[in-house]
């Protein structure tokens, strides 16, 4: 136990150079100098060590002591592992009730070769502004057994730190690459790929849609839904159907029965194939 106790570094200052990249890191929404992400919480943080994230510092508040024994013997000893006073690690942080843990991790990177494989399922971003809705699609893709997910142009940043914990260690997993519409349609194209487009009120009942194929579903913004322009280059638009006292749909909630219903097409498909 003295052992484990011996590698936190008490830390007192906001100025110190960890704490600071920590807190930019929140701040900004962005990466530190050197490529890392600031997450937040025991459970992020095991989704990150258990996802094989290398991390370079992680920070306990003095209150989380007890956490900080817990969970030293997981955290590799090449990290700094940090004591900070509970004003020095709220000043930091996110959140307004912090759990005392906090690190920096590298978020492994992808291009747009890694979404595809064997009969691709993509999920297209497009204009999801509120974090939690991004971090939600993210966390039922990968539920979904879906390739990926593409992040277009008005679609909040995927590091973002709501993004990070909407999303419950997915993104830590899950291939997330960011492009733009134009260069999302070429791509998809060029792989034969179907383009799927969401509508609150217009399209093709999602249950009537063949999902089993190659295809990206794009969804749009909360408000004003996908682009026309987007919308022109769509093979396919496809509706949720839904009370008509209902105007729209969230985002998230949408865009996870969608992959729901595309895994029940797929899983039926590769059933009657088996027989």
């Amino acid at each position: 136990m003295n052992g484990l106790k011996d590698r936190l570094r008490q830390v007192s200052s906001k100025e110190n150079v960890l704490v600071k990249e920590l807190r930019h890191s929140f701040t900004q929404a962005a990466l530190t100098e050197d490529g890392y992400c600031a997450i937040e919480g025991v459970r992020l943080l095991e989704e990150a060590l258990r996802s094989g994230l290398r991390v370079k510092a992680v920070f306990f508040s003095q209150s989380a002591r007890e956490r900080a024994n817990r969970l030293l013997p997981q955290i590799s000893t090449h990290a700094d592992t940090l004591l900070l006073p509970d004003a020095v690690f709220r000043s930091a942080v996110a959140t307004e009730t912090p759990q005392g843990v906090a690190a920096l991790v590298k978020l492994k990177t992808f291009a747009f070769a890694d979404l595809l494989g064997n009969n691709p399922l993509l999920l297209g971003a497009a204009g999801v502004q509120d974090p939690g809705n991004l971090g939600t699609i993210i966390r039922s893709a990968e539920a979904m057994g879906a390739s990926g997910v593409l992040t277009m142009e008005g679609t909040v940043h995927a590091i973002n730190p709501k993004v990070i914990r909407a999303s419950a260690g997915s993104l830590f997993r899950l291939p997330v690459v960011k492009m733009d519409s134009a260069e999302a349609v070429r791509n998809l194209r060029d792989q034969g790929a179907r383009i799927l487009a969401t509508s609150s009120h217009k399209g093709i009942p999602l249950d009537e849609a063949d999902l089993t194929e190659a295809c990206c579903i794009f969804v749009g913004s909360e408000g004003a839904g996908i682009s026309k322009e987007l919308i022109a280059e769509a093979d396919e638009v496809i509706a949720i159907p839904h009370s008509e006292r209902v105007e729209s749909l969230n985002a998230g909630v949408a865009a996870s029965i969608i992959l729901y219903e595309a895994a029940r097409q797929r899983r039926t498909a590769a059933r009657i194939q088996d027989e």
